[in-house]
C-alpha cells in the first residue's frame, strides 16, 4: 500500500481500557466512519481513516483531525462531514467548522 496523501483521524473516545467511553462515541462517531469510508471511496479521495482514543476535544465532541494538514472539526455529522470533504478535494480547509488549524 503506498502512502495515502490524507490520514483522517476520527475520535472514538476509546480509553486505555478498550472501551469507547467519551463524547464523540456517544455523539455517533462510529456512525461517521462508515459514512467518510463510502465518500472517500464515491469521491476517488486518496485517504486512510482510522477511528482514534480520545483525542481530547470533548467540548468538540465528535472530533477529526485530517493529516498531514493538522485541521482539527468538531461537532461532525454527516451534512458537516459532506462539507469538510468538498473543501479537501479544493485541496483547502473548511474553514467555518475548524476547530484548530
Amino acid at each position: 500500500m503506498a502512502k495515502p496523501q490524507y490520514h483522517i483521524l476520527v475520535c472514538n473516545s476509546f480509553r486505555l481500557t478498550g472501551g469507547p467511553q467519551g463524547v464523540c462515541n456517544k455523539k455517533g462517531a462510529t456512525d461517521l466512519l462508515q459514512h467518510l469510508e463510502e465518500e472517500i471511496i464515491n469521491r476517488g479521495l486518496d485517504a486512510q481513516v482510522s477511528s482514534t482514543g480520545c483525542l481530547k476535544a470533548c467540548t468538540h465532541g465528535p472530533a477529526m483531525v485530517i493529516c498531514p494538514a493538522g485541521w482539527w472539526y468538531g461537532e461532525m455529522t454527516e451534512e458537516i462531514l459532506d462539507v469538510v470533504l468538498d473543501a479537501l478535494e479544493a485541496g483547502e480547509p473548511a474553514a467555518e467548522h475548524l476547530i484548530y488549524s
